[in-house]
């Protein structure tokens, strides 16, 4: 199956605590190996992870429940050189240093990126950028 989409972090949240409901239902409707998500989403998710500490042990098995539906595409070389052109792109914006790197790792996969933060995706250069929430 050829990779179709990334999901932001957001959206595997939303995925790990089945709601929004139409997340679900969007992913549902995906192929095995058409979706995936950046190596820099799975460090921001394990972030979450270890500040959760009370619910750690629920947090830690929807990671990796979610872990078994969808790979984790390595942050490699043509992601880096994407890098460079995003954040020229946006140098202005100083906040999402892991957003650029995101985007442009969509941007080297040539996949849609998914968010329900189209805010912050806006200006990258050569970047589709779709929203599952309300989608349904």
């Amino acid at each position: 199956m050829k990779l179709r989409f990334m999901l932001d972090t957001n959206m595997c949240i939303y995925l790990m605590k089945h709601h929004p409901p139409e997340v679900g239902k969007r992913f549902a409707e995906c192929y095995e190996g058409e979706v995936v998500i950046s190596a820099i989403t799975l460090a921001e998710l394990e972030f979450g992870l270890v500040c959760s500490a009370e619910n750690q042990s629920t947090n830690q098995a929807a990671l990796l429940s979610l872990l078994q539906d969808i790979a984790v595409a390595p942050f490699d070389a043509s992601a880096a050189q994407a890098y460079g052109p995003v954040r020229l792109a946006t140098k202005e914006r100083k906040r999402d240093a892991l957003d650029k790197l995101i985007a442009a790792h969509a941007i080297a996969l040539g996949i849609t990126l998914i968010t329900n933060n189209e805010a912050a995706f806006v200006g990258y250069p050569g970047l589709i950028v779709e929203n599952w929430v309300g989608s349904h």
